[in-house]
């Protein structure tokens, strides 16, 4: 049996994490979040992992507000880099693996091939910059930690993007979307399984994996296209999405304009077979309309 700390339960990913754990005999969950667990308390979190003999650390838990980090980044640094250095540092003393969630936005988006996971990162925004501190600080206490970046992630939980077009496509006439901004969505259902495949061969092979991986579903859109693809799905026709620029748009994070993720090394290290983004989200939201 193995014991098995998630971090952030109450997120979208956490909540995929939650229900694939279920069906597995020869893991004991402990799911936490901020009521349950302060990963800033670098001493609550040593007695956790030390009481619960935690073999295995999944670090769902994140800083997401992208546009409030602008003005809240002493929070947004506590969450998104001392937290995972502190889940790192327990993790290091008491001999568990760790793998930890990063993001698209650590790359400035200037680019125009897929980023691979040694390409410089230098986020845009303090949510990026932060997110990136968190991968710094995570391998300086533990080499063998994985970390994966990931983008665009929705879910049938919380509040996201998939969601949020379906409501306002229900409510208004037209909607303007931002053409102007490439990536690839993430179905955190795919990305939890992804996970537990990785935490099995760690379990099975041995803690040799370190490094940064990069997973979302497969293919690329702009935003304008994902909810083009959106309202097809959920059956909307009586709104019309309109393209926009980022510009006419003003947000107070600047965004990546480009942030498509590379994922040939987590592919061929796990063996990962991983979906297009538009056959995950007609599964997504076949969920959400039943």
């Amino acid at each position: 049996m193995k014991n098995i700390l998630v971090t952030g339960s109450y997120g979208q990913l956490g909540n995929e994490i939650r229900i694939l754990t279920e069906k597995e005999a020869d893991f004991k969950v402990f799911l936490t979040d901020v009521d349950t667990l302060d990963i800033c308390d670098y001493p609550a979190v040593e007695k956790f992992v030390n009481d619960n003999k935690i073999d295995l650390i999944l670090n769902c838990a994140a800083y997401t507000a992208v546009d409030k980090a602008e003005d809240n980044e002493e929070i947004c640094r506590k969450v998104n880099a001392i937290a995972p250095y502190n889940l790192a540092k327990a993790a290091a003393k008491f001999n568990a693996a760790f793998i930890h969630i990063s993001t698209d936005y650590v790359f400035d988006g200037t680019g125009c091939i897929p980023y691979t996971e040694d390409m410089p990162a230098t986020g845009l925004s303090v949510y990026g910059k932060t997110k990136r501190e968190g991968e710094i600080k995570i391998f300086e206490q533990l080499p063998s930690a994985v970390v994966i970046r990931t983008a665009w992630l929705y879910s049938e939980f919380g509040n996201n993007f998939v969601k949020t077009m379906i409501k306002l496509g229900n409510e208004r006439e037209a909607l303007g979307v931002v053409f102007d901004q490439i990536g690839t969505p993430t179905y955190a259902l795919d990305l939890a399984g992804a996970m537990i495949t990785v935490a099995k061969k760690i379990f099975a092979e041995g803690n040799n994996f370190g490094g940064i991986y990069h997973f979302t579903n497969e293919g690329v859109c702009s935003w304008y296209d994902f909810t083009v693809k959106i309202h097809e799905i959920a059956g909307i026709k009586t709104c019309k999405v309109r393209p926009i620029e980022s510009k006419e748009y003003p947000a107070k994070a600047p965004r990546p304009s480009y942030s498509v993720l590379n994922k040939a090394k987590i592919k061929n290290t796990f063996g990962i077979e991983i979906p297009h983004w538009e056959s995950s989200l007609k599964r997504c939201i076949k969920n959400l309309m039943s």
